[in-house]
């Protein structure tokens, strides 16, 4: 495993770890989505020179624009919630009401 796969596999599994444990705030939660997703990015968009093919793939952009539009649907939702319930805490919002 080279140095580059490592360093893509740990931000990675860093961000899903932050995910996982630090969901106090909506805005920490968005971050640490844009951040797997922009691991993700980098390792798609390095992939054809880490394997040499002459022709570059389009499924780094087309995550790239499915990012965007996660990002803006994200800050939507911060919003709106924060104008709604007053703060972006999570344990505020009660996913049963409508």
């Amino acid at each position: 495993m080279t140095i580059l796969h490592l360093s893509f596999y740990s931000a990675f599994t860093l961000s899903s770890l932050g995910l996982a444990f630090h969901r106090t705030h909506l805005v920490s939660a968005l971050l640490c989505l844009e951040s797997m997703m922009l691991s993700m990015y980098v390792a798609l968009s390095m992939w054809p020179i880490q394997t040499q093919t002459p022709s570059s793939t389009l499924l780094p952009i087309f995550m790239l624009t499915f990012s965007a539009c996660e990002a803006g649907t994200g800050l939507a939702l911060l919003v709106a919630s924060t104008r709604t319930h007053g703060s972006d805490h999570l344990h505020n919002f009660n996913l049963l009401q409508c």
